[in-house]
């Protein structure tokens, strides 16, 4: 299985590295955030407060429209020729995903880079223990990313997934913490994950590790992401049979 995994990563890391526009494209939006609102926000909050929901929204549009490449795959008869393959379900899913984290990777050190040119400063430990979370919060969206792109329509996808990204960022409190919002819209937002993760980000961002904020953050982050895996390896299995 490594090695399948291994394959299918590289062929991932090569495709996404012959377009490199779609990279930056794929991360204008958080930027164009960062540029245009960030000056405004700074004013009343900081950086370290707005650029981890700036990395959660990136992630959500990244990683959770990671299934268009499924989307693309059944169009051209990639994913029928792929049930003929020795590779084991599970290798097809990792390859995917672990091509789809390098992505928000690139993205997201991007994001960072422009974001410490606006007047970011993060300690070492909390940049990187930020981007761990980040990155297996990202692994757990895109398999489910690729479990809806496989159980719904194909002409559906890109309309429900567009739809349900911008809920999720406004629930998750990526411009301002939920703590400011109205009561029922605060009790709301506790039912996605994403808010969890960005908390615990915004945390370690400044420079606050040992906290319950950290830690339930990363307790549902790692719930969030198994489960993912999981109904994205039991729908590539089904699917693949």
């Amino acid at each position: 299985m490594p090695r399948d995994t291994w394959v299918l990563f590289r062929h991932n890391v090569r495709a996404m590295l012959r377009q490199k526009a779609g990279i930056v494209f794929g991360a204008i939006q958080p930027l164009l955030f960062l540029v245009l609102f960030g000056p405004i926000f700074a004013t009343f909050g900081t950086w370290e407060t707005l650029v981890p929901g700036l990395i959660i929204q990136l992630g959500l549009m990244s990683t959770g429209m990671a299934g268009f490449g499924v989307v693309f795959d059944k169009r051209t008869g990639v994913l029928e020729r792929m049930r003929v393959t020795p590779a084991r379900r599970l290798s097809l899913l990792l390859g995917r995903v672990l091509g789809n984290v390098v992505t928000l990777v690139v993205q997201t050190v991007l994001l960072l880079a422009v974001a410490f040119a606006f007047g970011l400063r993060v300690p070492p430990a909390g940049l990187l223990a930020g981007l761990a979370l980040v990155v297996v919060l990202g692994a757990g969206l895109a398999a489910l990313s690729y479990a809806v792109a496989l159980t719904m329509n194909e002409h559906l996808f890109a309309p429900v997934m567009s739809t349900a990204v911008v809920p999720l960022v406004l629930l998750s409190g990526s411009f301002l913490p939920m703590s400011m919002a109205p009561g029922w819209l605060d009790a709301l937002s506790h039912a996605s994950p994403f808010r969890y993760a960005l908390e615990a980000v915004r945390d370690l961002f400044h420079g606050r590790y040992a906290t319950a904020t950290v830690a339930v953050g990363v307790a549902v982050t790692a719930l969030f992401t198994a489960a993912g895996l999981l109904i994205g390896t039991r729908v590539f299995n089904r699917e693949h049979a």
